[in-house]
């Protein structure tokens, strides 16, 4: 399945070119970041949270789609990396850009506090579920990618994949659907 193209968030091209100079390969693909920008833009004033920012790939496609009034917290724990997505996109007021432990930052939050949650690391996903999905407000979106193989997987990881898709499809508080589209995507709301 394909997504339909859009235009690109005009700093994605100095981001990608800082990926290119650290050899950071893992940032999200334009269809996961049509499909944010999509997502941000259906929660004005909406308070978003992405774990995992990487070099801010996902943050500009993210802020593309967001408000005047929506809010944006994104943790990164590689802080060489983490400079790149400063560089290009710490000027923005919408921002709040966290260089730390995603775990702990979900530990930190309130819950009930965000209206989308992009889960594009292993806080958040693999472990500190509950309390990542517990950040979502009734009605509120959560967003993994990377559950096709990837060359990033380290070895034995299918089986960790394949428990959470069946962990999230399952949960009774949430509505979920599996896209078998870019990297491999599931986006699940709470339910009220």
């Amino acid at each position: 399945m394909t997504l339909t193209t859009d235009s690109h968030p005009a700093v994605l091209a100095a981001i990608e070119r800082g990926c290119a100079a650290l050899g950071f390969a893992m940032s999200c693909d334009a269809t996961t970041g049509q499909l944010l920008r999509t997502l941000a833009a259906a929660r004005p004033g909406g308070r978003v949270l992405e774990l995992g920012t990487g070099a801010g790939a996902g943050t500009s496609w993210l802020l593309s789609g967001m408000d005047a009034a929506a809010t944006l917290v994104s943790v990164e724990q590689d802080a060489a990396v983490a400079a790149v997505a400063a560089e290009h996109l710490g000027a923005d007021p919408r921002l709040r850009l966290v260089v730390g432990d995603g775990a702990e930052l979900i530990d930190a939050l309130a819950p009930g506090s965000f209206d989308l949650v992009f889960a594009d690391t292993w806080p958040g996903k693999f472990h500190h579920l509950d309390r990542a999905l517990e950040l979502l407000a009734p009605g509120g979106l959560y967003l993994v990618d990377d559950l096709l193989p990837q060359p990033t997987w380290p070895a034995g990881h299918a089986p960790a994949v394949a428990a959470l898709v069946e962990r999230l499809t399952t949960d009774p508080r949430l509505h979920a659907t599996r896209l078998d589209c870019s990297s491999g995507l599931l986006l699940a709301t709470r339910r009220p």
